[in-house]
């Protein structure tokens, strides 16, 4: 999610999507991250570093999910090749989107 109006809509679009706040959380406020969620971001990528961009680190966020009152959902992983649901959303959008 970023400055692109459209960010907000991704949610009322597709309300079982996975929208992720991602590399340039840095820079971001705790408040200015708090309105991402507000705004329908309900995922973030965690660690040091993504790739080459500085991200914020586990423990901060932990603190800011403690702050915001927001309760970390743990991963899930398909099990025996099932796809994710995002794997079977993205498949069914390329579907329609092509045909």
């Amino acid at each position: 999610m970023g400055d692109d109006p459209d960010d907000c809509n991704s949610r009322i679009v597709m309300p079982k999507a996975m929208v992720r706040l991602s590399a340039g959380r840095v820079r971001f406020s705790i408040s200015e991250q708090a309105m991402c969620f507000l705004a329908g971001a309900n995922s973030i990528f965690t660690g040091d570093k993504l790739l080459t961009t500085p991200n914020n680190d586990f423990d901060a966020d932990q603190q800011m999910f403690k702050l915001l009152g927001l309760i970390p959902k743990a991963p899930s992983f398909a099990e025996d090749g099932e796809k994710s649901f995002e794997a079977k959303n993205c498949d069914e959008q390329t579907v329609s989107a092509s045909g």
